[in-house]
């Protein structure tokens, strides 16, 4: 059973469509830049507190989450990209998932239902908006691209070498966006000769 979200309800339509805006920016200018393509994983680990100018944890905002989520999920989903989303660190910053996803790469699932305060409001909004949402403790680093909304730690999911993607739109509402995605592991010496392509 889920947390109502009624008393989350806190945002204007002018500071929702701002936010929007801003989640629209960010998710091209990483899709861009990543080189993700369909089929992989895209992690997202956000704190809607943080979207709201308030301490990670301490304001979670139904309305910031949802505005994010229609924004990236949808996009994702027309490229053919899979979602997945972090939950906060009370549930050990597992993973909610599409059980077509975990079945594809051999997840396993864990018995979890995310709450606004234990996974965090966009992990909700992510398993309320699943056809058949499953729970997983760990992906095995394998989202090849992620999104870190204000500062929720996305490292540990995505496939090494991670590298860090330099933004021209760094917020997404007062939240800090800090992105990466994955590059093959150099292999060889000073003579290796190295595929541009995968850089």
């Amino acid at each position: 059973m889920i947390e109502k979200a009624t008393d989350l309800k806190d945002l204007t339509k002018q500071q929702i469509e701002k936010i929007k805006e801003d989640a629209g920016n960010v998710i091209q200018e990483i899709y861009n830049a990543s080189g993700i393509k369909s089929g992989q994983i895209f992690l997202v680990g956000c704190s809607s507190s943080e979207i709201i100018g308030k301490h990670m944890g301490s304001a979670s905002s139904a309305d910031a989450a949802e505005a994010v989520y229609s924004v990236i999920s949808s996009f994702l989903k027309e490229k053919g990209v899979y979602l997945a989303v972090q939950c906060c660190e009370h549930l050990n910053r597992a993973v909610v998932l599409d059980r077509e996803v975990m079945q594809k790469y051999d997840f396993e699932e864990v018995n979890v239902i995310p709450q606004y305060h234990a996974g965090g409001a966009f992990a909700v909004t992510h398993y309320n908006n699943l056809n058949d949402p499953v729970v997983v403790e760990n992906i095995r680093s394998k989202a090849f691209a992620g999104m870190d909304i204000g500062g929720v730690m996305i490292g540990m999911h995505i496939h090494p070498v991670v590298v860090p993607l330099r933004l021209e739109h760094k917020n997404i509402g007062n939240a800090i966006i800090i992105a990466a995605r994955h590059r093959p592991k150099y292999v060889g010496g000073e003579r290796a000769v190295y595929n541009a392509n995968l850089e």
